[in-house]
Parts: structure tokens; sequence; C-alpha cells
């Protein structure tokens, strides 16, 4: 067993108990520094993740603000829109649908094209073709008609 000196005073063999002692007493304080370290790496990363996460919510946030004010817009211009729609669809014989059924009656009793054009919301072609299909016809097309 070594000696141990210090100063003047020299110490006998060390015990082997105290020397496992000692060496388990600096694995341990070598242990704890390694943790330590690890430790203090591990909480840095974790920071870093942090901000990075951090920065990534804010871009997310202010992207969805972007959305959030383009469907606002969206959402205005589409009510404007809605309102000329509506307005549109109020005034008469703009939009709305020709009534053929009705043209096909006037026709059938001898209306004129410009009234079924203004009493059916149709066109100056449809009026003509109403009136050519539906409209009285003179005696003479008649007669030929049934001659031929």
């Amino acid at each position: 067993m070594p000696a141990i000196s210090i100063g003047s005073y020299t110490l006998g063999p060390i015990p082997l108990d105290v020397l496992l002692l000692a060496g388990r007493a600096a694995f341990l304080v070598f242990a704890f520094l390694i943790a330590a370290v690890a430790f203090v790496r591990w909480r840095r990363a974790a920071e870093r993740d942090t901000e990075h996460t951090c920065a990534q919510t804010g871009l997310v946030l202010e992207r969805l603000h972007q959305l959030e004010t383009l469907i606002g817009a969206a959402q205005a211009r589409l009510a404007v829109l809605g309102e000329q729609l509506e307005s549109r669809q109020g005034t008469p014989g703009t939009t709305q649908a020709p009534s053929y059924q009705i043209a096909i009656r006037m026709a059938r009793s001898g209306a004129e094209r410009a009234e079924l054009m203004k009493s059916c919301g149709l066109t100056q072609q449809e009026a003509d073709l109403v009136s050519r299909l539906h409209g009285p016809r003179p005696r003479a097309v008649r007669g030929e008609t049934v001659a031929a």
C-alpha cells in the first residue's frame, strides 16, 4: 500500500476501503459534472427550439391575419355584389326569366311583337319566333298550306 506524505508528516499505507471510497467520490463528482454539462446543453437547445417555435408561430399568426383581412374584404365585396343583384332583380323586365307560356297565349290571341317584348320580357328575336310559331297565320298562307 502506498504511503501518503503531507509536508513533513507521512501517513502509513492507505487501506483499500478508503481508496475505493475516494474513487467512488471522484466518480460521483465526475458524473455530476457530466450531468451538469448535459443539462446546460439540453436547456440551451430547448431555449433555441422555443425561440424557433415562437418565430414560426409569429409567422403563422401574421399570415392568418392577412387571410382574415382578405376574407373580410371578400365578404364586403360579396355584400356589395349581392345588393347590386337584389336591386337589379327588383326592377321589372331586366333580369327576370321570360315567361314563354304567357307569351304563347298572347301570340295566339294576336298580340304584336312589341307587346310580347314589353309584357313577357322577351328579346326581339324571341318575340318574332313566338309570333311566327304560335301567332295567327294570314288566311292566304293557311289556304296554301291546306291546298298543298
